[in-house]
């Protein structure tokens, strides 16, 4: 089964998704694009766990083990990032997590 849907395959924010046990299982290209200093498209089929230093691997184990969303914001010099985790399911059944991220410059506009 392909995980990336068509719609998330060309929208313009990275779209990585990652199987029950944290193996990555599916990236768009602007998650590939995003991820390139870490491999691209070469971690597909990697660990989740292997890229994450403590203590995001401890939340990330637990995430997986306790399907629930996870939203956050991260910050650098140049820009925001709005970051969203939430389980995927197909027919009830839980297979994994689909993360997407939303860059925004920094500073941003506020409404």
């Amino acid at each position: 089964m392909e995980p990336l849907c068509s719609w998330s395959t060309e929208v313009g924010f990275p779209v990585t998704i990652c199987d029950k046990e944290g193996i990555i299982v599916g990236m768009n290209h602007k998650s590939i694009e995003y991820y390139s200093d870490e491999g691209g498209d070469t971690l597909l089929g990697k660990s989740l766990l292997d890229c994450h230093p403590e203590p995001s691997r401890s939340k990330l184990k637990d995430l997986l083990r306790n399907p629930r969303p996870n939203t956050y914001l991260t910050q650098s010099k140049e820009e925001k990032i709005f970051v969203h985790q939430t389980p995927w399911f197909v027919n009830g059944i839980y297979l994994g997590f689909v993360e997407i991220l939303i860059r925004f410059p920094s500073p941003a506009e506020e409404y």
